[in-house]
């Protein structure tokens, strides 16, 4: 029997459309994507890699282009006529104020410009502190041709590269050299703009015996060290040879380099636990969507009766599921309606069983109090304080009998008898009764009566009711409002009508109703006004849902507070 009852469960079965599934798509979708995977992983890092050259060569071309201007300069320069000045010492500074303007002009690319005889003296230079000084020595590194023309190239030394071209006169003797120190910082700039996050350059000299690190960016040390990825520029298919023998190389962490075929593992690892809870929910469709929404409605009927709160379950499923779900929650409606109907009967009843108690136990002294009192007025020889307590004992037995009468009159409230009435001279009747009483609060009572459908001409609305109960309710309602409202208040009764049902509004700006207190405000004996019962609108409640209408409170249109009490009848009653 146990073995019976684990195979009829919901879950074994889905256990079993689980791993069928699994073995059938999930394995050759597993083998199909680790295969794309490494196709990709190999494709991608071919790729990186040759992203990494195609820099490292684009650098290196940039670098030419900015030595080919260079040389190109000192060569240019040496063969202008001013230079011949240097013949005549440059008597009028004619060639320093020309070395000075070229400096300017090229805005820091030559740290410094200067001219010198054969003898080594410094004859004209852009920093005019120098001239007539022995220059600097330079030790030669390098000496190239250029535009057929011989170009020397000094050591590096202090982050700048000298470069000479000599001067010759018109018969092409040599009168002197022309030497501009280029700022090496600009091929360093060249290199880090060619690097990203992760990676460092550097320019390499392939005529030393070994590679020799002309300029380097920050990190090139620390990263070559560490023996990642590395890659070196590519010659250009030129015609002509390039001037030097130079190459850039960029070294990148291996993390770096390799961080896009990462998170492409981490896709394909997303789709297969994608893939793997769609299998899963695919598995077991028919059970789930039929299992599901009971168990919510089991699980909606216990709290239910535990607490009657909480929202009905979406109705989803098959659509016998669906019906049974809509048919669930009007039921669960119609009990939580019933509850409350059955709340406010008992508390009813229990106001019944008051009345009935003092109904002949307390008018019986009342009506001999009230007699008593009538005599003692007649008396001739009564005081004025005896007088005025004889009028306290008239009105506080009428309270009470009065008391007792709303008591009686809730606890046995009589079935409506519909007749087709007039709700407009209903209204006007009622407004009429209560204007005295809010004139002496110099309270604004007003009533709003918009163009109706029915009989126009004669601005009447038929509506098959009991007046006097109706009657009961708006002056209730209307004497709430005048009892709460402060002197110079305003209460707007207002008349609405719909296809089959009229709407009676009797709105306020007074202190309104708070969230908390809507919920209780129809029940019996509460009340928010000093010296109430809290019998009246549990009444009205009563006789508009005997006329098979609703009452309702909602925030006033008249101010930012005040209530709005809805009372919506039907036209017409089914019989």
């Amino acid at each position: 029997m146990q073995i019976k009852h684990l195979l009829i469960k919901p879950q074994s079965v889905k256990k079993l459309l689980l791993v069928s599934f699994l073995l059938t798509a999930l394995l050759p979708m597993l083998i199909v994507t680790v295969l794309a995977f490494y196709q990709a992983r190999t494709v991608l890092r071919e790729e990186i890699t040759r992203d990494m050259q195609t820099r490292a060569t684009a650098a290196l071309s940039e670098i030419d282009n900015m030595m080919f201007e260079r040389l190109q300069n000192v060569v240019s320069w040496s063969r202008l006529e001013i230079m011949h000045e240097v013949a005549i010492g440059d008597v009028d500074k004619r060639l320093s104020n020309f070395l000075s303007e070229l400096q300017v002009s090229y805005r820091g690319v030559y740290q410094a410009l200067y001219v010198v005889n054969n003898e080594n003296i410094v004859i004209a230079s852009s920093k005019p502190s120098e001239i007539g000084k022995s220059a600097s020595t330079h030790v030669p590194w390098m000496q190239i041709r250029f535009a057929n023309y011989p170009v020397l190239l000094a050591e590096l030394t202090q982050r700048r590269l000298p470069i000479a071209s000599d001067i010759l006169d018109v018969n092409q003797r040599k009168i002197g050299t022309l030497w501009v120190l280029f700022d090496w910082k600009y091929i360093g700039s060249i290199l880090n703009n060619t690097g990203n996050q992760g990676s460092a350059a550097a320019l390499l000299d392939e005529n030393a015996t070994e590679f020799q690190e002309l300029a380097q960016t920050q990190d090139w040390k620390k990263i070559t060290a560490a023996h990642d990825i590395s890659v070196r520029s590519i010659a250009n298919n030129l015609a002509t040879p390039p001037i030097f023998n130079w190459h850039v190389a960029i070294t990148q962490y291996r993390s770096v380099v390799m961080a896009p075929v990462h998170r492409m593992g981490y896709i394909f690892i997303f789709l297969l636990i994608v893939t793997a809870i769609l299998a899963t929910i695919l598995a077991a469709p028919l059970a789930r969507s039929i299992t599901k929404p009971l168990a919510r409605l089991t699980d909606y009927a216990n709290r239910f009766m535990r607490s009657s709160q909480g929202a009905l379950p979406p109705a989803d499923g098959p659509s016998e599921v669906r019906a049974l779900s809509s048919a669930f929650g009007k039921m669960m409606e119609d009990l939580a309606l019933s509850k409350e109907n059955l709340t406010r009967a008992a508390k009813l009843a229990v106001a019944g069983e008051m009345a009935a108690a003092m109904s002949h136990e307390i008018r019986t002294p009342l009506g001999i109090l009230r007699s008593s009192a009538q005599v003692l007025a007649r008396e001739k020889n009564l005081s004025a304080e005896g007088l005025e307590v004889v009028v306290f004992i008239t009105t506080e037995t009428e309270r009470l009998n009065k008391l007792v009468s709303t008591l009686v009159d809730s606890a046995r409230p009589r079935q409506p008898e519909f007749a087709m009435h007039d709700i407009v001279g209903l209204l006007e009747h009622a407004v009429a009764m209560l204007r005295m009483q809010a004139n002496k609060k110099d309270i604004s009572l007003e009533l709003a009566i918009k163009g109706l459908a029915e009989d126009a001409a004669s601005n009447k609305l038929l509506v098959e009711c009991d007046n006097e109960q109706i009657t009961q309710v708006i002056l209730n309602l209307l004497l709430n409002a005048i009892q709460v409202l402060p002197t110079g208040g305003k209460v707007v009764v207002s008349l609405s009508e719909a296809a089959d049902s009229v709407t009676i509004s009797v709105a306020d700006n007074g202190s309104g109703i708070s969230e908390a207190q809507k919920a209780q405000i129809f029940d019996p004996f509460f009340t928010q006004r000093p010296g109430g019962i809290g019998l009246g609108l549990a009444v009205s409640k009563q006789i508009v849902t005997a006329h098979f209408g609703s009452l309702t409170v909602e925030k006033s249109t008249l101010a930012d507070t005040g209530a709005d009490f809805r009372v919506k009848l039907p036209k017409r009653q089914l019989h």
